[in-house]
């Protein structure tokens, strides 16, 4: 762990993230561990503030959330930060010499010019002979120059490139759900916040889609093929999403469409076609051949109301299943 406790502190704080893990009826696993020790040691205001809400909210404590609150609270991201921060830094003082070098040798050729265009105008041959021995050698002197910021400008470009595909190996780590490919609840928030920045009453429509009776499915089935179920549930979800909007995996049997520039009443009608969709699905395991039992989806719409937060705007949308389902 990142603290310095004492062996006391820290044999008090194990015994408490252990016995909260057993009220949360979740296995003693290094991740578990990890979130519940955090937890335990009340020095993240903000996952404690996610924990609890989902303890307000009524709904369990699952892997997934564990799993995401893990990788978005407990990992060190300092390392990655300063690496990348280094490699652009060297990368932007290579072409920052790169640009004065250039400077310097196109200056230097000018002045060349500048001294030896009366000379070449002159009638003294020799003069004239000096002039142009004096410019040939300017002139070698550039086409080095210019060919050495060649190859620097081509080795920067090889660095650009390979910063640019880390950068986005980590964003897809950071803002993708590892076994569907949709974005996480971290890139849904970003996303809220680009859109209401570009436009404080954007219209914007939320459609939950939660996947019924999936914990059940899983413990019927492993977890394996209820990852693959999930999996495919999620890319028809998926399928009804222009460019525009965002499709979330925001828990273990959920997912969240984002619509911006979206009303209720079309919102309603792309949520009526996932349904239709996910229920014309047919699964059938590979290794058996049995053919799995059908999936559906119980369905909530909501629009986001002026100055209402995402956690709220969220909520209100989940409510609408119930509301759904006791109709």
């Amino acid at each position: 762990m990142k603290y310095h406790d004492s062996i006391k502190q820290a044999d008090k704080t194990m015994i408490l993230a252990v016995k909260q893990l057993k009220q949360w009826h979740l296995a003693v696993n290094p991740i578990n561990y990890a979130v519940s020790y955090e937890y335990c040691k009340k020095n993240n205001p903000i996952l404690v503030a996610s924990i609890k809400r989902i303890l307000l909210s009524g709904k369990a404590i699952d892997g997934f959330f564990m799993e995401q609150s893990y990788k978005e609270h407990c990992l060190e991201q300092s390392k990655f930060r300063h690496e990348i921060v280094a490699d652009l830094g060297q990368l932007f003082a290579q072409v920052q010499h790169s640009c004065q070098l250039s400077t310097s040798s196109s200056q230097e050729l000018i002045e060349q010019l500048d001294d030896n265009i009366p000379a070449l105008m002159s009638h003294d041959k020799s003069a004239v002979k000096t002039a142009i021995t004096q410019l040939h050698r300017a002139s070698l002197s550039f086409k080095k120059q210019q060919q050495q910021l060649a190859e620097q400008l081509q080795q920067s470009q090889q660095q650009t490139k390979a910063l640019e595909d880390e950068l986005e190996e980590v964003r897809q780590e950071i803002y993708l759900d590892p076994v569907t490919g949709l974005y996480n609840r971290k890139a849904m928030s970003q996303h809220i916040d680009t859109w209401l920045t570009e436009d404080a009453d954007r219209a914007v429509a939320a459609i939950v889609v939660s996947v019924d009776h999936f914990t059940h499915f899983s413990e019927k089935f492993g977890d394996l093929i209820g990852d693959v179920i999930l999996s495919k549930i999620a890319k028809k979800v998926a399928s009804y999403v222009d460019d525009s909007g965002l499709p979330v995996r925001s828990a273990n049997d959920e997912f969240i469409v984002l619509l911006p520039d979206v009303d209720g009443g079309i919102a309603t009608e792309i949520a009526e076609k996932i349904k239709q969709g996910v229920e014309k699905l047919r699964f059938v395991s590979v290794q058996s051949g049995i053919r799995l039992p059908k999936m559906s989806v119980s369905l909530g719409v909501g629009e986001m109301q002026p100055k209402e937060g995402l956690n709220q705007f969220i909520s209100r949308s989940r409510k609408a299943i119930m509301t759904e389902n006791r109709e």
